[in-house]
């Protein structure tokens, strides 16, 4: 008896207690990260796209840094440089720089749900890295998600993409990438660790475009901007990847990916409540339809 007590106290126990902790980890971070299209609208009232990517990332970059002397964490292998060098120039500069420049030509909604394609992106670039093979049912409800975002984008853009959504497919491959290779490094090194060093190692490009950006656009920063910028450093660049890819390293990248189907959905809310936009009437249907494939995904065997 004590032997199967044994043998299956950490399925029953340890194992669920994991799971449970990565999916709150990683669905709080979806909460966060919602609120980026809007932070990033507001920043760019008063400051211009190359100057909130500079900005946002020169600021976490210092707070990181501050984390990591404080906590005495000795620099990264050598090992992991490539993986912090994908996470940076995906996540803490790429990203943000594309997202910034399609919302000078569309509104927070549409580009925030052009964006939920990443969740499957985000899981075929993981499954090529680590050679994971997600079941069936997993990628039918992958498949299902993305298509529904994406006839939700060509709906609202009359059956044809923007100017804008040139910049947010190539901003969707640039975070992808960043999810896949930092979740994986957050297997090695503590989720906060992993962002921390690559907004570190961004420190030096984001000085750069912050100077230049200085001398080439024209700021006007008032509250609502400086609000958003500064929402945009501590949290969408710092705070919400700690938790993140803490939930990444706990549920694995593809479950944790398929959880930011429902971004979008929570974007066109704070788009709503924030930004005064018209919440399009089909947006509940797809959101009964994303948060079933949520579902789906998150029960599907890997």
């Amino acid at each position: 008896m004590r032997a199967q007590d044994s043998a299956t106290r950490p399925r029953a126990v340890t194992v669920p207690a994991g799971v449970s902790g990565g999916t709150l980890a990683a669905a709080l971070a979806v909460v966060s990260f919602s609120l980026s299209f809007p932070a990033t609208a507001l920043a760019l009232e008063g400051f211009g796209p190359w100057t909130v990517t500079g900005a946002r990332g020169l600021l976490a970059g210092l707070l990181a840094a501050a984390c990591l002397l404080a906590a005495r964490v000795p620099p990264p292998e050598r090992r992991h440089l490539p993986d912090l060098l994908t996470v940076s120039a995906g996540c803490v500069i790429g990203f943000p720089l594309l997202t910034a420049l399609a919302l000078r030509t569309t509104d927070t909604g549409h580009s925030a749900v052009v964006i939920g394609i990443l969740p499957l992106a985000t899981a075929i670039i993981s499954s090529v890295l680590t050679g994971g093979r997600p079941s069936r049912a997993f990628w039918t409800a992958a498949g299902i998600g993305a298509a529904a975002v994406l006839a939700f984008t060509l709906g609202r853009a009359g059956g044809a993409p923007t100017p804008g959504d040139g910049y947010l497919f190539a901003a969707v491959l640039a975070a992808a990438a960043g999810y896949a290779r930092g979740g994986r490094l957050a297997s090695h090194l503590p989720g906060w660790q992993v962002i921390a060093w690559a907004a570190v190692v961004a420190l030096p490009v984001c000085a750069v475009l912050t100077a230049g950006a200085a001398v080439t656009e024209t700021a006007h920063p008032g509250p609502g901007a400086i609000a958003g910028l500064l929402y945009l450093a501590a949290v969408s660049q710092f705070g919400g990847f700690v938790l993140w890819y803490r939930g990444m390293a706990l549920i694995g990248v593809p479950r944790a990916g398929q959880l930011q189907l429902a971004q979008p959905l929570l974007t066109l809310l704070w788009a709503v409540g924030l930004m005064g936009e018209r919440l399009p009437a089909s947006a509940p249907l797809v959101a009964v339809i994303v948060l079933g494939c949520i579902v789906v995904t998150q029960r599907a065997r890997s």
